[in-house]
């Protein structure tokens, strides 16, 4: 399994980085290094050892608490598939541009009866019931002209990452293909010619067939500098403009709720009943409303210059590798060419 390691580092005095992540038999632990100058942990710095759940139970909980609702919740590692019923669910959103309205609203009913139930799939469900949610919340008028601008930068520009990812996915195949089978290939049949040819062009043939093979390497390093950079970046980026997504997607149910209890609190007046009781809940939702606006408002807005920043140094790290790729390339050419006019 792959070390990775994860930058966390906004506030210097809290440090966190994953060093390690080791597979054993099912299980994937990942080592976590924190360094900190804050007064609430016990030691200025510590590992623990962490398995996937735990991870899960993180982002659950962080999305769970209301205190962090206005804020782009980084998103949660991938689950394990599930078969058979989870191929139900899933087959549930597919069918998301066929249903109408209604449709959904009684699906998500159905959906919200499994709440209770061992037959709940973690945060697939979640996804699901959200799924129908922000379909019942499609073409909700935004108090502020800001979401919506940003919802709909935020839905093309996730098209446009998926779109890039997908070229990038076959470029880097295109690369190892270039290395694991043309030059694999070519370097072969110039050994195997160069063993069965005794003149004096043997000694030539395998020099070509040792350019190759280090061609190969070569190249194979070109793929996985690729596949680290460029791959890693945008499948990154598309989980987290879910999260900026998700972010907006609550802001919308807050507004739902706020107008509601609008309603609510003309019709208890009208009736003159539970008055106060409808007030306190008006208000509530009329404070969470605006919290909620002008920290995910604060949050979109930082996210621009952080995600652009994130761009312009792993391009940058990209290209200076692929330049020296290349330089390494032409100078591998240019030494077996030098090699052959001297001889």
């Amino acid at each position: 399994l792959r070390s990775v390691s994860v930058d966390l580092n906004v506030d210097p005095s809290l440090q966190i980085d994953i060093p390690d992540a080791l597979s054993e038999r099912d299980e994937v632990k990942f080592t976590v290094h924190t360094k900190t100058t804050l007064p609430t942990f016990q030691s200025p710095e510590f590992y623990v050892t962490r398995q996937h759940e735990d991870f899960v139970w993180l982002h659950d909980t962080l999305i769970e608490t209301t205190d962090y609702a206005g804020l782009i919740i980084p998103p949660a590692p991938m689950k394990p598939n599930f078969s058979g019923p989870r191929e139900k669910m899933q087959k549930l959103g597919e069918d998301e541009g066929s249903k109408t309205k209604e449709e959904f609203a009684k699906m998500k009913q159905e959906l919200e009866a499994y709440k209770n139930t061992k037959e709940m799939f973690g945060g697939f469900f979640k996804s699901v019931v959200k799924s129908a949610d922000e379909v019942l919340y499609t073409g909700v008028r935004e108090v502020d002209d800001f979401f919506d601008q940003e919802k709909n930068f935020l839905i093309n520009y996730y098209n446009r990452i998926k779109d890039s990812c997908v070229k990038a996915d076959k470029m880097t195949r295109s690369h190892k293909n270039v290395a694991d089978i043309s030059y694999i290939h070519t370097a072969a049949c110039l050994h195997s010619l160069a063993l069965e040819e005794p003149t004096v062009i043997k000694k030539y043939l395998l020099k070509v067939a040792e350019l190759f093979e280090k061609l190969r390497k070569a190249e194979n390093q070109v793929s996985s500098d690729e596949d680290l950079k460029l791959r890693e970046l945008l499948r990154h980026y598309m989980l987290n403009i879910e999260a900026a997504k998700d972010l907006l997607y609550r802001c919308t149910k807050a507004l739902i709720d706020y107008e509601n209890s609008n309603k609510a609190l003309d019709n208890a007046r009208l009736k003159s009943k539970d008055v106060k009781l409808a007030e306190a809940h008006q208000q509530e939702c009329c404070q969470k409303f605006e919290q909620l606006s002008k920290s995910a408002k604060e949050e979109l807005i930082h996210f621009k210059p952080k995600r652009v920043a994130a761009f312009r140094k792993i391009l940058t790290e990209m290209s200076e590798l692929e330049i020296k790729h290349a330089r390494n390339n032409v100078s591998l050419l240019q030494s077996c060419i030098d090699l052959f006019k001297n001889n």
